[in-house]
């Protein structure tokens, strides 16, 4: 397969999680204080996150990129003006490492006030900018 054809690929991948975010996002901003709503999006957030650099790894190969980690993929998709806010990226890495910890309440709220919002705005930047280059 080549670059072009994997990176349009991971995208259907991505577009699908995307979608399952969105309605994460929409029941949990509906019921707050569900913990099953919590955890579901807590979920769907690990899951995207994951789809997010490896998508734009690939698309970033498909250009002729070389990169590996999830921080240098953050890095060039910054540097490249695929995302815009490479902090916030960088936060979120952070914060998915969080989510293998959430052992207290406190944590948890952190991870989700995160998710809800500063990751969903980015990704969705994400998600637009990557649906109009298919």
């Amino acid at each position: 397969m080549n670059n072009e054809d994997r990176w349009k690929q991971r995208f259907q991948n991505f577009d699908k999680a995307f979608q399952v975010f969105q309605r994460r996002i929409d029941e949990y901003e509906n019921d707050p204080g569900s913990e099953a709503f919590q955890m579901a999006l807590i979920q769907a957030f690990e899951m995207l996150l994951e789809l997010s650099w490896k998508t734009l790894k690939d698309y970033l190969e498909n250009e002729g990129m070389a990169v590996t980690t999830p921080k240098a993929v953050i890095r060039q998709a910054f540097q490249s003006e695929l995302i815009e806010n490479g902090e916030e990226w960088m936060d979120a890495l952070s914060q998915r490492n969080l989510t293998s910890h959430i052992y207290d309440d406190e944590t948890a709220r952190q991870v989700l006030s995160f998710v809800s919002e500063h990751f969903y705005p980015i990704v969705r930047d994400l998600y637009h900018r990557l649906k109009r280059e298919i």
